[in-house]
């Protein structure tokens, strides 16, 4: 395809108004003692560093993956070899893979009409998703309605899609994008919602599913804060809301969730990525969620998308507690993953939060588990470290596919397992 050059320009010129991350490195971090975890833990109190942990230090069986500001990354490697810390580097110029990224994304987004011909091997902008929602619905108006549940700190809105056959039966959400640089996450649930709409009627296992449940699925759940990741800050994870007396601006919104909020595991700090905000549900994009599922008591699964690491887990990540489900849960999570490896051979650890990753509050599943919902799932999509949140645009269809064996193995189960 001939791509004109005044397009060209544009990019180029959009792109030096971004955050530029030149020679910024990912590395791969080894602590092999506990001793040298908690060295590792003790660089999260730097802030004037402005160290990113796309993994955080857990325990020293655990990798942790480190985004290092350019500037910093010879002082970094120095502590580490002074304290015989093993690391590799996993990426050697975040800002090469930023500029690939942008350039075959943008330059794939002409466009399109409807949703045969959109391109779900790409990562769209916020209005082409939109674009897409709309048509979804207006092209499956038996099955699929279109819903706004409440805007963004920003004013924007944030849509949900019902596909339905029926009326008052049990409910299951899905969601995605809510944090706003896991590209990958709106990204599968755009293929999932699609091919919901291809197989019902052809396929017999979504048909049952769907003449048995309700499916809600929101593609973007954190609409403001996947805009500056695509326009200002590849790396911003937040929301896009502002505070009184601080520089610093967003939110966590899986860390603003009423279960054990401001615990362990979220920060009080507005300048830290794990910020939990300055009161429960205070960013309208977590209390939209919450009170749609409140108003519609009937939900009987919560699966929510995120990446990378390529987990499935289940609750809690606040506390040491187990759930009282916990054998059901992980024989549920590993029928999943296989599943999913089914296809590809993609490996999926499982378990608890707390086990897997680290102590967090405040995170959704913990919250939908607590009400009740006793099928509340984390999926930490692709990849295990080698691209991270920059997954490339070649994986995104791969990695719907795989999923989804994995999610309607979860609706299934729900749904032949009522109260």
């Amino acid at each position: 395809m001939r791509v004109p050059l005044l397009f060209l320009n544009i990019v180029l010129v959009a792109a030096r108004r971004q955050v530029t991350y030149i020679g910024d490195q990912v590395l791969r971090i080894s602590a092999s003692s506990q001793k040298q975890l908690n060295l590792v833990k003790s660089l999260e109190q730097l802030e004037h560093l402005k160290l990113d942990f796309w993994k955080e230090p857990v325990r020293s069986s655990l990798p942790i993956d480190l985004r290092v500001p350019a500037k910093h990354v010879s002082t970094i490697k120095k502590f580490l070899r002074s304290n015989d810390i093993v690391y590799s580097v996993m990426i050697k110029n975040l800002q090469s893979l930023v500029d690939e990224e942008r350039t075959s994304s943008l330059i794939s987004e002409l466009r399109q009409n409807g949703t045969y011909s959109f391109n779900y091997r790409s990562f769209h902008p916020l209005k082409e998703i939109y674009r897409w929602i709309k048509d979804l619905a207006a092209e499956n108006p038996q099955l699929v309605r279109r819903m706004r549940i409440g805007k963004s700190s920003q004013g924007r809105a944030i849509h949900v899609l019902k596909f339905s056959t029926g009326h008052g039966r049990p409910a299951i959400w899905i969601d995605g994008g809510i944090h706003g640089r896991e590209w990958i996450a709106p990204a599968v649930a755009i293929w999932m919602a699609k091919k919901i709409t291809t197989d019902y009627g052809n396929d017999p296992s979504i048909t049952s599913l769907l003449n048995k449940a309700d499916i809600f699925m929101v593609i973007m759940a954190n609409p403001d804060g996947y805009v500056y990741s695509q326009t200002k800050d590849r790396m911003w994870r937040k929301t896009m809301s502002k505070r009184p007396g601080t520089h610093c601006f967003g939110v966590d919104p899986n860390r603003n969730f009423d279960a054990n909020f401001g615990g362990n595991g979220s920060s009080r700090v507005p300048c830290s990525e794990t910020y939990r905000g300055p009161h429960v549900h205070s960013e309208p994009e977590v209390k939209a969620i919450v009170n749609f599922i409140k108003k519609h008591s009937n939900f009987i699964a919560f699966i929510t998308l995120h990446s990378y690491s390529q987990r499935l887990m289940y609750p809690y990540g606040y506390t040491q507690d187990t759930p009282e489900n916990l054998e059901e849960l992980d024989m549920l999570a590993h029928e999943a993953t296989e599943a999913l490896a089914s296809l590809y051979g993609t490996r999926y650890s499982y378990g608890r939060i707390i086990q897997l990753i680290n102590q967090n509050s405040g995170n959704s599943i913990d919250w939908s588990y607590n009400q009740g919902i006793k099928y509340s799932y984390v999926f930490e999509l692709r990849d295990e470290g080698q691209y991270g949140f920059m997954l490339p645009r070649s994986q995104i269809v791969p990695t719907a596919e795989e999923t989804w064996l994995a999610i309607k193995k979860i609706m299934e189960y729900a749904c032949n397992h009522l109260p």
